[in-house]
């Protein structure tokens, strides 16, 4: 019965110092925070290992996380991650759609970001965008000539355009000769042809009576305009006109053309076609509904795979300029130690259990051990 007892006696001690002897020595990792002296000198062990090396922790967390957590790779293997793009797409076209549903204007919406964009401002930065193209235009193609700088498709179509605008003259001419007004004009050209020709001219008109006189000739003018020799003498003005033209430099052919007459009628034409005021009034939703479709499913998704492909090949540069392992340095050295001890508690504080109890358990089976050989001692 005494040797039982001894077993037991010896099995609790042991099992006690060895619970004891680990609970102390993880409770040590982190107590006490601050140094502990006894006069000038400190007792060992003191502070604990965390709070002594808590500046060299966080240098080698942030080491840890910017070289094996969150690395350059493992950022571009989530981007191109099929699942994320869907959540992400889907999360932007929710966003997007109380845009493209309002009724608000584009002004309105512009000034809820606060850009500083009204009709004014917009109409002010075209007439600046129209001149400077001007200038640079003069300036650029002045001694070049215009066959250099007109692509060659264009000269195409003007070439292919002067037969049709031949016969546009020439149909052109015959309506108008064969109008009232046409016809008054010539009987007052013959009538000012005749009274410059003194008595000649009047001996005419006497005989044949300036009524009569150009009732004659109006056919005969449309007749001559109707005449397929006359639209290829027009054929044939317009391509030379044109060749020359053509021939000539930007020079020649603008420094008849004052800035001060060009410049007003291009803006006020420009501004006429674009019409600011109406499209900054016009609401999201009647200009992007048409759209809609094709901005949450085409245009979204392509911005996406644009700014995860731009990201991708600048993400060391944008790791880099982050600095990521000097904000885990600096913010694990903000911790104070018991917000680190809570941390590093709450996640391992059933393998810590599990390890004070691994003590106790070795210690008993020591203290069993220490019984045995007592006993075969004594």
């Amino acid at each position: 019965m005494n040797i039982l007892i001894t077993f037991i006696i010896m099995v609790v001690i042991g099992a006690a110092i060895g619970g004891m002897t680990n609970s102390l020595a993880i409770k040590m990792l982190f107590r006490p925070y601050k140094p502990v002296y006894i006069g000038k000198w400190r007792v060992p062990f003191t502070p604990g290992l965390i709070p002594k090396r808590r500046n060299e922790m966080a240098v080698q967390l942030g080491e840890m996380v910017v070289h094996h957590l969150i690395t350059p790779e493992s950022i571009q293997k989530k981007l191109t991650n099929s699942q994320f793009k869907t959540d992400v797409v889907s999360w932007i076209g929710e966003s997007v759609d109380p845009i493209i549903d309002s009724d608000e204007s584009i002004e309105a919406w512009l000034g809820k970001l606060h850009i500083p964009l009204t009709a004014e401002n917009v109409e002010n930065g075209i007439e600046k965008w129209i001149d400077q193209k001007y200038y640079r235009f003069k300036e650029q193609f002045r001694s070049q000539t215009i066959e250099s700088t007109i692509p060659l498709n264009w000269q195409e179509k003007i070439e292919a355009a002067i037969p049709k605008a031949a016969d546009f003259i020439a149909e052109k001419g015959e309506a108008y000769f064969d109008s009232p007004e046409g016809k008054r004009k010539v009987k007052v050209m013959i009538d000012d042809f005749l009274e410059g020709r003194g008595m000649l001219g009047n001996m005419l008109g006497m005989f044949l009576g300036n009524s009569s006189l150009s009732e004659k000739v109006q056919p005969e003018i449309i007749k001559f305009i109707k005449h397929n020799g006359t639209k290829e003498i027009l054929r044939n003005l317009l391509k030379s006109e044109w060749e020359k033209l053509r021939d000539s430099k930007w020079e020649d052919v603008l420094k008849n053309v004052e800035d001060e007459d060009v410049l007003p009628t291009l803006k006020k034409s420009i501004l006429e076609v674009v019409s600011v005021d109406k499209l900054m009034s016009t609401g999201l939703k009647e200009m992007l509904s048409p759209f809609k479709q094709r901005i949450t499913g085409i245009i979204v998704p392509h911005v996406f795979d644009m700014s995860v492909k731009a990201v991708s090949q600048k993400i060391e540069v944008i790791m880099e300029k982050l600095h990521l392992q000097e904000v885990v340095r600096e913010q694990v050295e903000t911790f104070s130690v018991q917000r680190l001890e809570e941390l590093v508690l709450g996640i391992t504080s059933k393998e810590l259990k599990m390890i004070t109890y691994l003590g106790a358990l070795l210690g008993g089976l020591i203290g069993l051990v220490q019984g045995a050989i007592v006993l075969f001692v004594a």
